[in-house]
């Protein structure tokens, strides 16, 4: 599309506006908060915009509820559907509860509980349908077509993103000599809108700005229709991001990204875990998956922004089983959990020879495993696996030094 064709679908500021007043009504003006940790890592300020403090855990709210507020009597009273797994079901949910409208969920099988007890607690009937969101959404979409309840998309409608857009403005309000925004994107609703009124409201002053979107590697369902210069289906697989892992844009949302969004990158899922640690340890913030992606990307050196740089955490709603491997595998993402198998002669002595090694380069031991069976060891031998706690890359790599100094051969277990 060009610049005439892009304008003729985007919100304009002052829908924008009015959408802001809609929101208003259910939706929190969520902190923004000052990380110093993160900035250290950039080279500039950096602020966090704490959506995952938001109603419901997440921005949903925004786009879900300025869809349900334009229905007219007659659509409310037919009552809303949606297919989610997550945060547009907790969105619409809520939306419609304040709005007294009836509202359907259906969620895949697997869908996490408690999000689905969310989803039941603000009054949806959810209805758990499907092993794969295609087969959810099929259901959900022909219990439309039966019912004649209106569909309400996660984020391909104009109402939604206008409703997200709203977003952008808070931001612009809160930091308003901004230069840098860091956003997800999934489908591109929350970026489109964010991107779209943060341009709007930068053109306006006579200023610039660059936005910038983060999608997860496993699932960078934009990149390829970037490239194409039109809409595809992009081949992904499973992320921890789950929240923005979306294999095809939407049609309204992909050329507002392809136009205000100034770039795209992706995190891996390694990366990912280890930013929600550094959010749980050094901004106190739960933060999911998908909402940490900003702050990942800024950890590993995948955007190297300048001046006052705003990274927006979409969400927080993250399974507490979930979280536990997580943060797991983000430890061990930043060697802070050490786990090292080590081939030895099968003698009494061996582990607390290797126990006082360990020891003395100050790192502690947390659990012990034997095996005989590994094939490649010979009959005399004994395979010892231990997980160990360190302070880092720099202490793990002194404590693997000092155990092949002492003529052993650990090797590292992913």
């Amino acid at each position: 599309m060009n610049e005439v064709e892009v304008a003729s679908i985007a919100p304009t500021l002052a829908e924008i506006e009015t959408a802001r007043e809609v929101v208003g009504a259910v939706a929190d003006v969520t902190p923004m908060q000052v990380s110093r940790s993160i900035a250290e890592i950039l080279g500039s300020p950096v602020f966090l915009k704490c959506e995952n403090l938001q109603r419901t855990g997440a921005y949903k709210i925004r786009g879900a509820y300025n869809r349900l507020a334009k229905l007219t009597a007659e659509e409310r009273a037919r009552g809303v559907v949606a297919a989610s797994a997550g945060n547009h079901a907790q969105g619409v949910a809520l939306a419609a509860r304040e709005l007294g409208i009836r509202a359907t969920i259906f969620a895949p099988i697997g869908a996490a509980l408690p999000k689905v007890q969310a989803t039941r607690g603000y009054g949806a009937d959810v209805r758990l349908v499907g092993d794969v969101f295609d087969e959810t959404n099929a259901a959900a979409q022909e219990y439309a077509t039966e019912t004649g309840a209106v569909f309400i998309p996660p984020f391909d409608h104009l109402d939604v993103i206008t409703g997200q857009a709203t977003l952008g403005l808070e931001i612009w309000d809160q930091v308003p000599d901004l230069d840098t925004v860091i956003v997800p994107i999934g489908g591109g609703g929350l970026a489109a809108g964010v991107a779209t009124a943060l341009k709007l409201k930068a053109a306006e002053a006579g200023r610039t700005i660059q936005v910038i979107g983060v999608q997860a590697a496993n699932a960078a369902g934009f990149l390829p229709s970037l490239e194409a210069g039109r809409v595809v289906t992009a081949s992904i697989s499973p992320t921890i991001a789950d929240g923005i892992a979306v294999a095809r844009p939407g049609e309204l949302t992909f050329p507002l990204i392809e136009e205000f969004v100034d770039g795209v990158v992706t995190v891996s899922d390694d990366e990912i875990a280890r930013a929600l640690v550094v959010l749980l340890e050094r901004a106190k913030l739960v933060v999911e998956p998908a909402g940490a992606v900003g702050v990942a990307a800024i950890v590993h050196g995948a955007i190297k922004a300048t001046g006052k740089t705003v990274v927006l955490l979409s969400g927080g709603n993250i399974d507490p089983l979930l979280m536990e491997r997580v943060i797991s595998r983000g430890l061990t993402a930043s060697q802070r959990y050490l786990r090292v198998t080590i081939p030895l002669q099968d003698r009494p002595g061996q582990l607390a020879t290797i126990s006082e090694i360990i020891a003395a380069a100050n790192a502690n031991v947390v659990e012990v495993r034997y095996s005989r069976q590994n094939l490649d060891l010979k009959f005399t031998d004994v395979e010892i696996e231990i997980h160990m706690e360190t302070r880092g890359a720099e202490h793990a790599n002194l404590v693997l030094a000092r155990l092949r100094g002492a003529g052993y051969q650990p090797r590292v277990v992913a």
